[in-house]
């Protein structure tokens, strides 16, 4: 039963160790508030971690749709108890809300992630940017999926911007009502293989899990007319096996995505940003007013849009945040950085005549 949900020679040879250990193998197909359910070769059982595994686990260090753990079952409750977490191919991460550094793992042993946005007012590249960045992160192969084509009231323009920041990565203009697009989103779902929904409440996600699968198994809602926001209708993280023998993982929408160490991420996205200050004269160019400023150029002869260039610096300001607070020698150079810019820019200001001495 685990081969069709991705199980591989590669897991059975790291399984080894712990099979010996009396455990058996599972892969977790639904988490919701510390429960989980797992697909085994002992069929579907529900479970929790154990006491130890509770302790030793570090941040994202609890089961996450996707994984694959290490259970001792007890098959006559239909009932198991995980002990320990195999090493994860790729992992889809944000940073958890209400905290500071701690990592939240969104799905685990994922190949595609699937960027979901509506094309209608919602369609936002600020925040597809941000989801860019998390999925290149991940290891997982982004592509952005654009739902309600059948609505969009210029579905060209909406797929010309998409492109605009997508850079490579693949744009599906797709339609769950008209089935435009469908045929080439379920080319990308290879069976054995491993897709990820993610996006706002209200793109459609929902809605292509059902069509993908040819049966309502996910609970849907209608976007707003007032504001084209979207109901919350998934209110926890699902693994689904599809007919054509992919899986498919629904998420919560997430309107916002605290981007967790994901730098080589953000230089992915925005490898045309980076090519830029690479061509700057000065390699500590602030990109303002210092001459040969390649960043300058491109926004004064219209190649670069003010806003992608806002979005990239939002971005590496968040990034470099979240540094700060996990990484005490970060935060200990930051606060010299602008101490001594400070002392700089009062030295200036006195030799200007601009402040008493």
């Amino acid at each position: 039963m685990i081969h069709a949900y991705g199980w591989s020679e590669t897991l059975q040879q790291a399984f080894a160790p712990l099979r010996a250990e009396g455990l058996i193998p599972g892969r977790v197909v639904v988490q919701q508030r510390g429960l989980y359910e797992l697909v085994t070769d002992l069929g579907e059982l529900s479970a929790q971690i154990s006491g130890r595994f509770a302790h030793d686990a570090g941040p994202g260090g609890y089961p996450a749709v996707g994984d694959w753990v290490a259970a001792a079952a007890r098959p006559a409750e239909r009932a198991a108890t995980i002990h320990a977490l195999l090493p994860r191919r790729t992992a889809f991460v944000r940073k958890a809300a209400f905290s500071v550094a701690d990592e939240q793992v969104v799905a685990a042993n994922v190949d595609v992630a699937f960027l979901v946005a509506s094309m209608n007012a919602d369609l936002n590249l600020r925040r597809l940017e941000r989801y860019l960045a998390t999925a290149w992160q991940s290891g997982a192969e982004p592509v952005v999926v654009l739902t309600k084509a059948d609505l969009a009231e210029d579905p060209e323009a909406d797929l010309a911007a998409a492109e605009s920041v997508a850079f490579g990565t693949p744009v599906l203009a797709v339609s769950a009502v008209t089935g435009e697009g469908m045929d080439a989103l379920a080319e990308r779902l290879k069976p054995g293989e491993t897709a990820v929904l993610v996006g706002s409440s209200g793109v459609g996600k929902s809605t292509l899990v059902n069509a993908l699968a040819g049966e309502e198994l996910m609970a849907t809602a209608a976007i707003r007319e007032d504001d084209a926001h979207g109901r919350h209708t998934t209110t926890h993280r699902e693994l689904i096996r599809l007919p054509s023998g992919a899986l498919i993982l629904d998420t919560p929408g997430m309107r916002e995505l605290g981007l967790y160490d994901a730098g080589d991420g953000l230089s992915a996205t925005f490898e045309d940003v980076e090519a830029l200050i690479a061509d700057c004269r000065f390699n500590d160019c602030g990109h303002t007013n210092e001459p040969g400023c390649a960043v300058r150029g491109a926004l004064d002869d219209g190649s670069l849009d003010p806003g992608r260039w806002k979005s990239f610096q939002k971005l590496q300001r968040e990034l470099a945040h979240q540094e700060r607070k996990e990484d005490p020698v970060a935060r200990e150079a930051y606060r010299k950085r602008w101490i001594a810019v400070s002392k700089f820019n009062r030295a200036r200001l006195k030799a200007e005549g601009r402040v008493k001495r």
